[in-house]
């Protein structure tokens, strides 16, 4: 069926050309990003040091431990999940000099 209102023709092409607009700003807005890691503060010193690992059963969460400038830091995660829980102790003894 053709539609021969010329005025719905121009609101439906316009409407097009805005979508088609925001797409190209958001997409070349998204690869400035990309481009540029990190690039949004300044970073320190990195600790790779490896973390300590605790394994539990199936439908628990597991947990990753490990020291960073004497505190001590535990990450909760579940499988591959998305989320985690975070919990620092501070001034943690067994950290010291770590």
């Amino acid at each position: 069926m053709r539609d021969d209102n010329p005025r719905r023709s121009g609101l439906l092409m316009g409407a097009g050309a805005a979508v088609a607009l925001l797409t190209t700003m958001a997409l070349l807005g998204g690869c400035e990003k990309l481009a540029e890691p990190f690039n949004d503060a300044p970073r320190g010193i990195e600790n790779n040091a490896p973390a300590d690992i605790i394994t539990n059963p199936d439908g628990f969460s597991n947990v990753a431990t490990k020291c960073d400038h004497g505190n001590r830091l535990y990450v909760a995660f579940h499988g591959d999940s998305a989320y985690a829980a975070i919990t620092v102790v501070p001034a943690d003894p067994t950290c010291v000099g770590r």
